[in-house]
């Protein structure tokens, strides 16, 4: 079969080659999954250059989420030959190939409503978004919600769901290509960060109180521009550094201030309550069938164009998700 493999950490444009590698055969509790959409993810890029948390063995194939077809089921798992379902295929050999294998107790049905691409979209960003302003920050409807990188694949999430949660949201972008995306997604106020000045349109528009929970993603000066427009008992919830700065905060000003800085590391909920994400899973395929929330998929691109697309999604260029779509055969 065809896979992306990474021999060298670097650029995922230069460090990512595809290769013919034998395919694979599941092993106990493990199924066989022929790879009908893969999303592509900020940490495949930061796994491709060394960055990310987890550093797996060279060479290893990128790939965190995908949506996948069933053809064989190993020696004491449960799975219907056939089946549609979302996994999240184990490092060293990701998603970005013909073929996948993953653990068979981790797997969760693919939303019917959903075509390939936008059910692959549906599981990590939502996931995160959910716990996030859910199980984080408890988010309550009519709530001011501040979304940084509204437009991309994890905000977009948030955005979708802040809305389904009766939220008022605020969405942050980057330019007005992106604003008009945020604005097509149900952002109730877009604030570009390069023309407008975030805190004066936050103030503004809640009438000095500030929003009362941020999603923020970027870190850097977006999470620093956060804290001077948070609402008293407001709440932060800290996803990750797209913008590629890690913010030292001021505890004395969130006691000051009193508010919540809230991490999230939405893979330990898979070891720590697997429940919960079962639970989680559940709630937005009913989200996704009423059409309360839908992936915002801008690109599906072909196998052999997953390198270039994820040195796209790592450069901060792409809206919504970009998912890889191999054309298999057999």
């Amino acid at each position: 079969m065809k896979a992306w493999r990474v021999h060298e950490n670097g650029e995922p444009r230069e460090v990512m080659r595809l290769e013919d590698v034998p395919d694979p055969v599941p092993g106990p509790g493990q199924l066989l999954l022929r790879v009908r959409a893969a999303n592509i993810n900020f940490p495949d890029a930061l796994l491709c250059r060394g960055e990310y948390q987890v550093r797996p063995p060279l060479p290893f194939t990128p790939g965190v989420e995908i949506c996948g077809e069933i053809t064989a089921v190993g020696e004491g798992a449960e799975g219907e030959t056939g089946a549609r379902v979302l996994a999240q295929p184990p490092l060293p050999a990701g998603g970005f190939a013909e073929f996948a294998l993953a653990d068979a107790s981790a797997v969760l049905p693919a939303p019917g409503g959903l075509d390939d691409a936008e059910a692959a979209a549906l599981h990590i960003g939502y996931q995160t978004s959910w716990f996030g302003l859910h199980r984080r920050a408890r988010i309550q409807p009519g709530e001011t919600l501040l979304v940084h990188a509204a437009a991309g694949g994890v905000g977009s999430a948030a955005v979708q769901l802040g809305k389904a949660a009766g939220a008022r949201v605020i969405g942050v972008v980057g330019g007005p290509e992106k604003a008009a995306v945020a604005r097509e997604l149900g952002c109730d106020l877009v604030v570009d960060r390069r023309a407008d000045d975030i805190v004066a349109a936050v103030k503004d528009a809640t009438a000095g109180r500030g929003a009362d929970v941020v999603y923020d993603p970027v870190g850097g000066d977006a999470y620093a521009k956060s804290v001077k427009c948070i609402a008293f008992e407001g709440r932060v919830v800290v996803v990750g550094f797209a913008g590629g700065t890690i913010p030292t905060p001021g505890l004395n000003h969130a006691l000051v201030k009193n508010y919540s800085i809230l991490g999230l590391h939405w893979g330990l909920y898979n070891t720590k309550d697997p429940a919960a994400v079962r639970a989680c899973h559940q709630e937005l395929t009913e989200l996704a069938a009423k059409g309360a929330v839908k992936p915002l998929v801008s690109e599906r691109v072909p196998l052999e164009g997953a390198s270039d697309a994820v040195q796209r999604v790592h450069s901060g260029t792409t809206t919504g998700r970009v998912v890889v779509t191999p054309a298999t055969t057999g």
